[in-house]
């Protein structure tokens, strides 16, 4: 089954409808410019003044955005204007989506390399594009990258994806990623196909709880020690905050397919440990140093699947008052202290801005969307 947020548009006031099929557990569109000035209506503004920002960095030819951004971080971006159009009504950036589907497979056909992870970011933002369009292609290219994904599963480590082709490490990343996909799959088909879909999430889940990633802290490491293949340990690797965010929206999704009372409680666990030991007064950061096209993008993955894991509980509940506050908090100091000249939004959310490019433009923005959404 498909669930899609349709908005209506009433001049001056944008305001929503959600359609059966949806259920609780959607994200409320937040209040438009006729709610009177609210804090959502304020993250919302300054999310569009970013996008038109990040848009500046956008390669139409290559569907892709300029360096030092890459393949995977385009994904993430994509996801976000999705998440943004879903968020506000807006079906500004469908051209660019559209685009991008095209265009981007001049790279790598079918959203597809050599990396496990890449072809699940892919696969995220098809599935989002699917949620706001209603176009079943996106939906089938996500459908796609799953089936080749299926092809890393391995019982070295007792189960799990590999991280690359060369299948030289397990780890975290793609193995949530997997989970996401198929829960949401699950959720958005039918008869015998969803129930294939659920059970590989459910498969996946089980190996992934038993497979140590899981610290006692309640955070997650970056993968596994593969020495003895038959009995992998964890790696003790970074718990980048981005490990920490897609198991959440993974965890959701497989509620939403298989009604498990486990799960949700297990995504706050998490939740809370991330907050908990990955944040300075309030905003998060990144246990590690920051380097590269990647680090930048993480911050913001774990915002978007916090807002996920939100929708998914009573909103008067205090686990959902507190990412309602971490989110606000997250969203003031990216706004206050960590935009540049222009709109643009650096890597560290706590200040001062360093520099701007698409990666880190996308990560703040899904911060700002979040807390929108949350309000």
């Amino acid at each position: 089954m498909s669930c899609r947020l349709r908005p209506f548009v009433v001049p001056f006031v944008l305001a929503f409808v959600t359609f059966a099929g949806c259920g609780r557990n959607s994200i409320s569109p937040a209040q438009g410019p006729g709610s009177g000035g609210t804090p959502a209506l304020g993250y919302l503004q300054e999310a569009g003044a970013g996008i038109a920002t990040l848009q500046l960095w956008y390669v139409r030819s290559s569907g892709l955005y300029a360096p030092p951004s890459g393949w995977w971080n385009a994904a993430n971006s994509i996801t976000m204007l999705a998440d943004y159009e879903q968020v506000t009504g807006s079906t500004a950036y469908n051209s660019v989506i559209a685009n991008t589907f095209t265009a981007a497979q001049s790279s790598h056909v079918n959203f597809v390399n050599e990396y496990y992870d890449d072809e699940g970011w892919w696969a995220l933002a098809w599935i989002q594009a699917y949620d706001i369009t209603g176009n079943t292609t996106y939906l089938a290219m996500a459908e796609s990258i799953f089936s080749t994904m299926t092809g890393a599963w391995d019982f070295t480590c007792g189960g799990g994806l590999w991280w690359s082709t060369a299948r030289t490490y397990k780890n975290a990343i793609p193995n949530e990623l997997f989970l996401t996909i198929a829960a949401k799959l699950a959720n958005r088909t039918t008869g015998t196909v969803s129930a294939g879909y659920l059970a590989w999430a459910r498969k996946e889940w089980t190996w992934f709880k038993a497979s140590g990633m899981i610290n006692a802290k309640s955070l997650i490491n970056d993968g596994l020690n593969s020495t003895n293949p038959n009995a992998c340990t964890n790696s003790g690797g970074t718990t980048w905050t981005y490990n920490q965010g897609v198991i959440l929206g993974g965890l959701v999704e497989l509620n939403k397919a298989g009604n498990d009372s486990t799960l949700l409680p297990q995504a706050e666990a998490i939740a809370d440990a991330a907050i908990a030991n990955l944040s300075i007064n309030g905003t998060l950061v990144e246990p590690g140093k920051i380097a590269g096209a990647d680090g930048p993008q993480f911050k913001g993955v774990f915002m978007r699947n916090l807002m996920a894991l939100y929708a998914a509980l009573p909103a008067a509940s205090n686990q959902a008052q507190q990412y309602k506050s971490f989110a606000a908090s997250n969203a003031n100091s990216i706004w206050h202290g960590d935009e540049g000249p222009s709109n643009e939004f650096g890597a560290y959310w706590q200040g001062p801005f360093d520099s701007g490019d698409a990666t880190r433009q996308t990560s703040a923005l899904d911060a700002l969307i979040a807390a929108a959404a949350m309000q």
